[in-house]
Protein backbone atom coordinates (compact mmCIF):
# COMPACT_ATOMS: atom_id res chain seq x y z
CA UNK A 1 0.00 0.00 0.00
CA UNK A 2 1.48 3.20 -1.05
CA UNK A 3 0.73 6.78 0.56
CA UNK A 4 0.28 10.06 -0.52
CA UNK A 5 0.24 13.23 0.76
CA UNK A 6 -3.53 15.24 0.92
CA UNK A 7 -3.64 18.07 -1.36
CA UNK A 8 -5.46 20.57 1.37
CA UNK A 9 -3.81 19.86 4.57
CA UNK A 10 -0.33 18.17 3.87
CA UNK A 11 -1.05 14.75 6.11
CA UNK A 12 -0.08 11.64 4.60
CA UNK A 13 -2.60 8.56 4.05
CA UNK A 14 -2.59 5.44 2.82
CA UNK A 15 -3.65 4.77 -0.73
CA UNK A 16 -4.53 0.97 -2.26
CA UNK A 17 -4.52 0.91 -5.91
CA UNK A 18 -7.73 0.45 -7.93
CA UNK A 19 -10.22 1.37 -10.53
CA UNK A 20 -10.67 4.98 -10.47
CA UNK A 21 -9.03 8.07 -10.25
CA UNK A 22 -6.74 7.93 -7.10
CA UNK A 23 -7.51 10.04 -4.04
CA UNK A 24 -5.99 13.44 -3.58
CA UNK A 25 -7.94 13.94 0.21
CA UNK A 26 -7.35 12.28 3.24
CA UNK A 27 -10.70 12.63 4.52
CA UNK A 28 -13.57 14.37 2.93
CA UNK A 29 -14.27 17.46 5.11
CA UNK A 30 -10.60 18.36 3.27
CA UNK A 31 -12.25 17.98 -0.24
CA UNK A 32 -14.78 20.34 1.03
CA UNK A 33 -12.56 22.67 1.96
CA UNK A 34 -9.87 22.74 -0.96
CA UNK A 35 -13.30 23.07 -3.42
CA UNK A 36 -14.60 25.95 -1.14
CA UNK A 37 -11.22 28.07 -1.48
CA UNK A 38 -11.20 27.06 -5.10
CA UNK A 39 -14.45 28.83 -5.83
CA UNK A 40 -14.01 32.13 -3.22
CA UNK A 41 -10.80 32.45 -4.46
CA UNK A 42 -12.76 32.63 -8.29
CA UNK A 43 -15.00 35.12 -6.75
CA UNK A 44 -12.11 37.15 -5.40
CA UNK A 45 -10.26 36.72 -9.34
CA UNK A 46 -6.99 35.35 -7.44
CA UNK A 47 -4.86 32.78 -9.19
CA UNK A 48 -4.02 29.11 -8.05
CA UNK A 49 -0.86 30.04 -6.36
CA UNK A 50 -2.00 33.46 -4.87
CA UNK A 51 -2.99 33.89 -1.03
CA UNK A 52 -4.84 36.10 1.45
CA UNK A 53 -3.50 36.93 4.24
CA UNK A 54 -4.40 40.00 6.73
CA UNK A 55 -1.33 42.13 8.10
CA UNK A 56 -1.34 41.59 11.05
CA UNK A 57 -1.20 38.01 10.48
CA UNK A 58 2.31 38.50 8.24
CA UNK A 59 4.04 41.22 10.57
CA UNK A 60 3.16 37.69 13.43
CA UNK A 61 5.21 35.33 10.71
CA UNK A 62 7.98 38.09 9.81
CA UNK A 63 8.23 38.83 14.01
CA UNK A 64 8.40 35.02 15.06
CA UNK A 65 11.25 34.37 11.85
CA UNK A 66 12.89 37.36 12.91
CA UNK A 67 13.37 35.53 17.00
CA UNK A 68 13.91 32.39 15.62
CA UNK A 69 16.90 33.85 13.33
CA UNK A 70 18.44 35.72 16.13
CA UNK A 71 18.34 32.74 18.19
CA UNK A 72 20.29 30.62 15.31
CA UNK A 73 22.84 33.39 15.17
CA UNK A 74 23.29 33.57 18.89
CA UNK A 75 24.01 29.65 19.14
CA UNK A 76 26.28 30.22 16.48
CA UNK A 77 27.95 32.63 17.92
CA UNK A 78 28.21 31.06 21.52
CA UNK A 79 29.69 27.40 19.51
CA UNK A 80 32.76 29.41 19.68
CA UNK A 81 32.81 29.65 23.42
CA UNK A 82 34.73 26.80 25.58
CA UNK A 83 31.76 26.86 27.91
CA UNK A 84 29.13 26.06 25.44
CA UNK A 85 26.20 24.55 27.20
CA UNK A 86 24.39 22.39 24.12
CA UNK A 87 21.52 21.04 26.21
CA UNK A 88 20.38 24.48 27.01
CA UNK A 89 21.22 25.94 23.67
CA UNK A 90 19.01 22.73 22.20
CA UNK A 91 16.25 24.17 24.20
CA UNK A 92 16.64 27.52 23.80
CA UNK A 93 16.41 26.77 20.00
CA UNK A 94 13.58 24.18 20.37
CA UNK A 95 11.45 27.31 21.74
CA UNK A 96 12.12 29.37 19.16
CA UNK A 97 11.41 27.27 16.67
CA UNK A 98 7.81 26.29 18.02
CA UNK A 99 6.79 30.12 18.50
CA UNK A 100 7.78 30.35 14.93
CA UNK A 101 5.73 27.92 13.51
CA UNK A 102 2.91 28.20 16.15
CA UNK A 103 2.91 24.89 18.01
CA UNK A 104 2.63 24.23 21.30
CA UNK A 105 5.97 22.10 22.64
CA UNK A 106 5.39 17.90 22.23
CA UNK A 107 4.14 16.40 25.32
CA UNK A 108 7.13 14.41 25.55
CA UNK A 109 9.35 17.58 25.66
CA UNK A 110 10.16 18.68 29.07
CA UNK A 111 10.54 22.16 29.33
CA UNK A 112 11.12 22.07 32.91
CA UNK A 113 14.40 20.77 32.42
CA UNK A 114 15.45 23.16 30.17
CA UNK A 115 14.78 26.31 32.78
Amino acid sequence: MTKRVCVWCGRKFPVSGGPGRPKLYCKPSCKQRDYEARRRAAELGLGEHELVVTRGELEAIHDRLFVLGCVVEDIERDLAKADFDEQEALGVLLDAAYECIGASEPAVADSASRD
